[in-house]
């Protein structure tokens, strides 16, 4: 078995890992065949292979096709949820470093893909583990010279030492957290020991950008961080989510923080559970932006006597209802903190706002649509000219 053959096998293992938002491509061929084969043979054997490629959205804005793989499904860890768990009977793949770089230095030299996410299970330990992922990214870096993008995981149980590497050669860097505390964490992953041992290496990220000079990192920066829960794995609620994400972006930093709807998988101890409603992933998503984007704090939201977020309304607009709806905000004098709080208004719609009240007032609904504003949610929260613009009734 090849290389590209070895990545069609794992594929169904990468679905569950989270990088950039992304979508899975359905390759129907691959651009590559076997060396020694005939064109006629290459492209019958291309056409059944589907590769684990997706259209990835990346912060800056750019969109990619990227290889989303691993380094190895064997895992030591029987982590309750995960599909490659080493309780579970399938077929697993091992690549070595230069076979897995080599793989891929195909795909990207044909223009298949222009960005990879490198993941691993657990074998033969995290220090390990972490050696054969720096490996196969030194060769990539250093013998293919491979410029473009590059997410690489961060194993539990990884040295200092190994994260500052892996700092040097990619642009992103992520450790799934998997659970809130440690309490969850031992339903969902009793192996991988207590949540602050996994939170660990983030905070080496944090300390390496602040006391390293930033030219050691690729491209003259250091990569951005990231993390994953497996949100409703482990009776967790929302509130013990979306405290520890608060802690994950004020203190640390993190770019993002991914949020993987748990969905049952046969033959683990969790096949029973039922799968998370997905407007409670949703919901978790938007409490996330307004924590990192919106000036938001983990006390202005609401929850229910379970700790979850309502499903039925977004956290920006329940938050509004409570303490706008009797308080309306003056669009023409409101600082952009105030502003950013206002339903139906982003952070384009608020520069735009505030750009536009230096030319004079804002006096109609119209003048905000023309901004880029959704007057509909707004209207019942703002007013114009020091007065509450026309808005529709709505049933609360």
């Amino acid at each position: 078995m090849n290389g590209l053959e070895k990545l069609a096998q794992i594929a169904d293992c990468t679905d569950d890992e989270i990088d950039e938002p992304s979508t899975r491509l359905e390759v129907k061929s691959c651009p590559i065949g076997n060396e020694g084969q005939s064109r006629a043979s290459q492209s019958a054997h291309s056409r059944k292979m589907e590769l684990p490629i997706y259209q990835a959205a990346l912060p800056n804005g750019q969109r990619l096709a990227m290889l989303k793989t691993l380094l190895t499904s064997a895992c030591e860890k029987n982590c309750a949820y995960c599909s490659f768990r080493a309780g579970r009977d399938f077929r697993r793949q091992t690549f070595q470093p230069d076979e897995l770089a080599k793989a891929f230095g195909q795909l990207w030299q044909k223009g298949a893909v222009k960005g990879l996410f490198l993941s691993s299970g657990v074998a033969g330990g995290g220090m390990l583990t972490q050696d054969r992922l720096l490996d196969t990214a030194e060769i990539l870096r250093k013998r293919l010279n491979y410029p473009g993008y590059l997410h690489l995981k961060i194993m539990p149980g990884a040295e200092r030492a190994q994260v500052e590497r892996a700092m040097q050669l990619a642009d992103r860097v992520s450790i799934n957290l998997e659970a809130p505390n440690s309490q969850r964490l031992a339903r969902l992953a009793p192996q991988k020991g207590k949540l602050e041992e996994l939170i660990t290496p983030l905070r080496w990220v944090e300390e390496i950008r602040r006391q390293v000079p930033s030219q050691r990192g690729w491209k003259g920066r250091w990569p951005s961080s990231t993390t994953q829960f497996v949100a409703g794995g482990a009776g967790e609620s929302d509130a013990e989510l979306l405290q520890t994400t608060a802690y994950l972006h004020n203190v640390l930093h993190l770019t993002r923080v991914y949020y993987s709807g748990f969905h049952p998988v046969p033959e683990t101890p969790l096949e029973n559970e039922p799968a998370i409603n997905p407007w409670r992933q949703n919901r978790l998503y938007q409490a996330d932006f307004l924590l990192r984007d919106y000036g938001f704090d983990f006390e202005d939201f609401s929850f229910g006597s379970n700790g979850n977020l309502a499903l039925e309304i977004d956290p920006k607009l329940a938050w509004a209802r409570d303490h706008l709806s009797q308080a309306p905000l003056d669009i023409n004098q409101a600082e952009l903190s105030a502003l950013l709080r206002i339903p139906g208004i982003g952070q384009r719609g608020a520069h735009a706002i505030l750009s536009a009240r230096r030319l004079g007032k804002l006096k109609r609904l119209e003048d905000l649509k023309a901004l880029g504003v959704h007057v509909s949610r707004a209207a019942p929260f703002i007013l114009l000219d020091g007065k509450r613009p026309p808005t529709q009734l709505s049933l609360w």
